[in-house]
């Protein structure tokens, strides 16, 4: 039986960043959010599953110095080195699970586009809460999207979690505050449309 890395480091070896339906040459509903996130280029930023993403070219862009991208696929994250050049050693790497590896140190903005709604059984998702919150800041932001409720239940021929403002508060318990919801149509490579649904969280402060 196929792993998990196994299957997404064969995705990578098949197909260009370009070709897989989640490719966007912009990621622009990320990027709003994130400056809505606040602290600006001094924010410290995890992409989760950021796998060979154009958005760390966005980042480094806009001026944002502490940037990490994990992927449990370094197939993935080798395509976005590539695209980078030298520009890549301003950036940490992680390959690793983050249902088995918490991150080692707290970030201000946690970015997930797609990857907890690969996480259908229960325990992975808990695991994934607690790497999130071990991560994030308090008062930092959790900004989490994936395909909307009443879209589609596979991608990349694996089955999908469609998660809403209600089941991703209760997965991340009281701690957390929602901001928004926000829908995106993303439309991929071959022109199919995929709706998505982002939320944006703000950890709260303790007392």
């Amino acid at each position: 039986m196929t792993s998990v890395r196994e299957h997404w480091q064969n995705v990578y070896a098949a197909k260009t960043p370009e070709e897989v339906s989640w490719h966007q040459q912009t990621p622009r509903l990320s990027l709003e959010l994130i400056a809505r996130a606040g602290g600006g280029s001094e924010a410290s930023v995890i992409d989760i599953g950021g796998g060979a993403s154009t958005l760390v070219d966005h980042l480094l862009k806009a001026g944002y110095r502490d940037i990490t991208v994990l992927d449990i696929a370094d197939a993935a994250l080798d395509h976005a080195r590539a695209r980078l050049g030298a520009d890549a050693a301003r950036v940490n790497w992680i390959v690793a699970d983050i249902t088995a590896r918490k991150p080692s140190r707290q970030f201000d903005i946690w970015h997930d586009r797609a990857a907890l709604h690969f996480l259908t059984a229960p325990a992975a998702q808990h695991a994934y809460a607690e790497a999130l919150c071990t991560a994030l800041e308090p008062g930092g932001a959790a900004i989490i999207g994936g395909f909307a409720p009443g879209g589609r239940t596979k991608c990349s021929g694996l089955d999908v979690v469609q998660h809403d403002a209600e089941s991703l508060s209760a997965l991340l318990g009281d701690e957390f505050a929602l901001i928004d919801a926000i829908d995106e149509l993303h439309l991929t490579p071959s022109g199919a449309e995929q709706p998505f649904r982002f939320h944006l969280f703000r950890r709260r402060v303790s007392a």
